[in-house]
């Protein structure tokens, strides 16, 4: 599909669609997957199906999810032949996620150009999940960042920490924005999450960490004290037996430091 195909087509704002037709640009994408021809992958935003055809020549088997039914004539056609791709015109944030996933017979990937809106939602959505092999996804270049921001940074904060719980994660390259169309306002990013066995308790740890960044001027102590509603003095003591300073802040904490807390979170209460 060529950019003049497109001119009977009306972009919709709401859906944050900006296409890639830069054939090189598609192809590393996959690349950067490391999926295989054994591999099932989960699209999500099929768009004007560029991407999803690069996939298709590598994947045992592509599902894509596409929101704007309008494309849906074009992509039937488009794909009609191609025996190994199923599109499915449902909003992947609010589809039903033993549903998605029971199209899938074994752990999957997923592959995305995400609409800059849902890119948390829809990652958290299914980094949980346990079928989830790996996650590709093109981002705002300012949130990849977030995504993997190192301690004491800016940037550093509860995507960072959520992430490297779940996953090892890396920013495999940049993307102007000129690549696209229509042109965003911002550059974006390729993002590789490669799912992990997780240290402890998922919900307690993501408990926790917002706990810890729930006020960013405040220390690690007084965070956890009001958001957890606890008294200081039990915080003081969780904190010194974690070998952490109660003067600290949570962007001053690094992974090891959230997993303590977690393993001896049940102490304090006992």
């Amino acid at each position: 599909m060529k950019n003049n195909e497109l001119n009977n087509f009306k972009f919709n704002k709401k859906y944050g669609q900006n296409f890639i037709f830069d054939t090189n640009l598609l192809c590393a994408i996959v690349k950067d997957s490391k999926i295989n021809k054994n591999d099932e992958v989960l699209e999500i935003g099929t768009g004007a199906g560029t991407l999803t055809l690069q996939i298709s020549k590598v994947a045992k088997k592509v599902i894509s999810y596409e929101i704007d039914k309008n494309l849906k004539d074009f992509l039937l056609e488009k794909f009609q032949k191609i025996h190994n791709v199923e599109i499915v015109f449902q909003d992947a944030l609010k589809a039903d996620l033993n549903e998605i996933e029971d199209k899938f017979n074994e752990k999957y990937h997923i592959i995305a150009n995400l609409p800059y809106y849902i890119t948390t939602p829809l990652i958290f959505k299914f980094l949980e999940s346990q079928k989830v092999a790996s996650l590709t996804v093109m981002v705002q270049k300012e949130v990849a960042q977030r995504m993997v921001a190192n301690i004491g940074t800016k940037d550093y904060g509860i995507l960072s920490v959520m992430l490297a719980f779940y996953s090892d994660v890396n920013i495999t390259r940049i993307v102007n924005r000129k690549i696209f169309y229509p042109v965003p306002n911002v550059d974006s990013a390729v993002v590789h999450i490669a799912k992990k066995p997780t240290p402890c308790d998922e919900k307690l740890f993501s408990k926790v960490v917002h706990a810890s960044f729930s006020m960013r001027r405040k220390t690690i102590l007084n965070n956890l004290s009001s958001s957890l509603k606890l008294d200081k003095q039990t915080v003081s003591s969780w904190l010194e037996k974690c070998n952490i300073s109660s003067d600290k802040r949570a962007e001053q904490l690094v992974l090891e430091d959230f997993v303590n807390l977690c393993k001896s979170y049940f102490d304090i209460n006992s």
